[in-house]
């Protein structure tokens, strides 16, 4: 079968297969511009967007968009093995023996002969397989974690990897505590007017209560999506209430915009 044949759907040679016969025809001599222009480095930024946009269709759990936007972010993976495939370094069939191979690797309790009886048993294992595999049996235990995640991420990758290896409050009532004492010492660098103390009992206290999210087993990325959309929403409520009151939001007082974010935050909670 032909690339045009597979481009246009000709033939059973699979989804995946015409995915990357398309692919190959964007970047290829007389295909679309902008596409041969792309490189690794210039399609970070669609890849991060992508990965969001996917994230945010599963946590509205939207089928229809979750289906797009997975696509969408395959997109991103075909682009990428399709670059380094034409500078001769991997291709497509490649980056899936190679997942499937560590796949196969990590899972010796089942694919081989070892146990593992629950979760927490398995991502033990699998640390320990991931850390022997990369020789990093002498270097920092959490050297490398979530690297080139965003930080609200990182913190609780680090703080659950930390917990894998023992070092974890024995109750929440610690993490609690934590807190309270972050507070109070950002409190203490507020009113001696230390900027740089500031910031940094700021980051400890947001690093804290990531804590908190990860012993109650919640994402804080979820956490905040949620707070986000929450004010996005009362703050529309309260633009709406405003413009009842022929006030624009740009033309209110504080106190009056205090008034009907209030009003909107109890019609809510109705």
């Amino acid at each position: 079968m032909t690339d045009e044949e597979m481009i246009h759907g000709a033939g059973k040679g699979g989804a995946l297969a015409r995915l990357r016969a398309i692919m190959h025809r964007l970047r290829a001599p007389g295909g679309c511009p902008w596409d041969a222009e792309q490189t690794h480095g210039s399609l970070v930024p669609n890849l991060i967007e992508e990965a969001y946009e996917t994230v945010d269709a599963i946590r509205r759990n939207d089928s229809a968009d979750m289906c797009e936007e997975l696509g969408d972010l395959l997109l991103q993976v075909v682009f990428h093995a399709e670059i380094a495939e034409g500078d001769g370094r991997f291709d497509l069939d490649a980056v899936a023996d190679g997942i499937s191979e560590k796949l196969v690797r990590r899972h010796p309790h089942v694919f081989a002969d070892a146990s593992a009886e629950n979760s927490d048993q398995v991502l033990r294992q699998w640390d320990a397989i991931k850390r022997g595999e990369k020789g990093e049996e002498d270097v920092p235990y959490l050297h490398g974690t979530g690297k080139g995640l965003p930080a609200l991420v990182r913190a609780a990758k680090l703080q659950k990897k930390a917990a894998k290896a023992g070092f974890d409050w024995p109750a929440e009532t610690g993490v609690v505590s934590k807190i309270r004492e972050e507070l109070l010492e950002l409190q203490d660098a507020i009113d001696a007017q230390d900027m740089a103390a500031v910031e940094e009992e700021l980051g400890d206290l947001l690093f804290s209560v990531v804590n908190l999210a990860r012993f109650r087993k919640i994402d804080p990325e979820l956490l905040m999506a949620g707070a986000n959309t929450k004010f996005e929403r009362r703050f529309g409520e309260m633009e709406k209430a405003l413009k009842a009151a022929g006030k624009s939001i740009d033309g209110a007082d504080s106190g009056e915009m205090e008034s009907a974010w209030i009003a909107a935050k109890e019609r809510e909670q109705r």
